[in-house]
């Protein structure tokens, strides 16, 4: 977030009022505020984010260095690849994109071997590498998490190379990608298993939309860890948190995956889950993002989950969290 906001800055603009709308009663690039945190929720990130989009009509996504793609690039990106069989496709089609529409800088380079995909950025001035920073690898992350998301489940990374010398912090980038790292290399990299690259796409024109809406949200709650690669994660996904159209089927999302319906029933109570249920997790996540923004009413936040009956969101809501709608917002708002 420290990015975002010095960015917002070094423009001319003053972010406390981007601050107050996410929620946050301190200054995130002064660590002697009263109150100072040094984390926040991924809602308050997420509407961060958003504002300082809408402020610099300009896509933080696919960053690399401190150069940026045009305004609504990633955007545009989404719906080239969003309809792409599996995540091979969708990385050659976004690859493709960002060729055609954009200089060296700015394009995402990809190169599939039997063992190993890899994917990330090309470095034009190899005499000058200073120390990895943040930028570098919130770029790559970004990219890591977005590919995992198209397929609903974590990616596993082999290793991570960048052209920067060590970073002083390197402990926060072993976390943040979980695999070995390598620096003063000749790319920007993410290495992953070749197999990946047939997973299918379980994501729609409908999902992308609410994606993009709230985006980074969703890429930051998503299960990062391989270890939980499972079927009702997929589901979960494929889902989303948009259900002001209704639910995709039970049918639809079975056929998705290429299995019975009998079949997906069978796996997911396997895994100790139900559709209903991850339906109902679904929609308790979706409603406490909504009740989290200001401009909605609880009464527009039911519509937008799907009922028409206002009490039954109410009844239902407090059977999933134990709390009614409006004593869960006046609580985020305490907190």
């Amino acid at each position: 977030m420290k990015t975002l906001l010095k960015m917002v800055g070094e423009r001319g603009y003053d972010f406390s009022g981007i601050l107050a709308e996410a929620g946050l009663d301190f200054d995130p690039l002064n660590e002697q505020s009263p109150g100072y945190r040094s984390e926040v929720s991924a809602m308050q990130y997420s509407r961060v984010y958003q504002n300082v989009l809408s402020l610099l009509q300009d896509e933080t996504f696919g960053v690399t260095g401190s150069e940026l793609v045009a305004p609504g690039a990633f955007r545009m990106m989404c719906y080239c690849v969003i309809s792409c069989e599996n995540l091979g496709q969708a990385i050659q089609r976004a690859s493709e994109f960002y060729r055609t529409f954009f200089d060296e800088r700015s394009q995402l380079y990809a190169n599939f071997s039997q063992e190993f995909a890899r994917v990330g950025y090309r470095t034009i001035d190899r005499e000058c590498r200073p120390q990895v920073g943040p930028a570098d690898a919130y770029g790559l992350s970004v990219w890591h998490r977005f590919f995992g998301w198209l397929c609903g489940r974590p990616i596993e990374l082999k290793r991570v190379d960048f052209t920067g010398a060590p970073p002083a912090n390197i402990e926060k980038y072993e976390n943040l990608f979980r695999c070995p790292l390598y620096f003063n290399q000749t790319n920007d990299l993410l290495y992953f298993d070749s197999t990946c690259l047939a997973w299918s796409v379980v994501h729609t024109q409908h999902s992308l939309r609410e994606f993009l809406r709230t985006a980074p949200y969703q890429m930051l709650i998503m299960e990062n860890d391989p270890a939980g690669n499972n079927l009702s994660a997929q589901v979960k996904a494929m889902i989303g948190h948009d259900f002001s159209e209704g639910f995709p089927s039970f049918e639809m999302i079975s056929s998705a995956l290429s299995m019975s319906a009998p079949t997906l029933r069978r796996r997911l109570k396997r895994e100790g889950t139900t559709f209903q249920q991850i339906k109902d997790d679904s929609r308790c996540e979706a409603a406490k993002l909504c009740l989290n923004r200001h401009d909605l009413s609880i009464n527009e936040v039911a519509m937008q989950m799907g009922f028409t009956d206002p009490s039954a969101f109410h009844r239902s809501f407090k059977k999933w969290t134990g709390q009614t709608p409006g004593q869960f917002r006046r609580q985020l708002r305490r907190d």
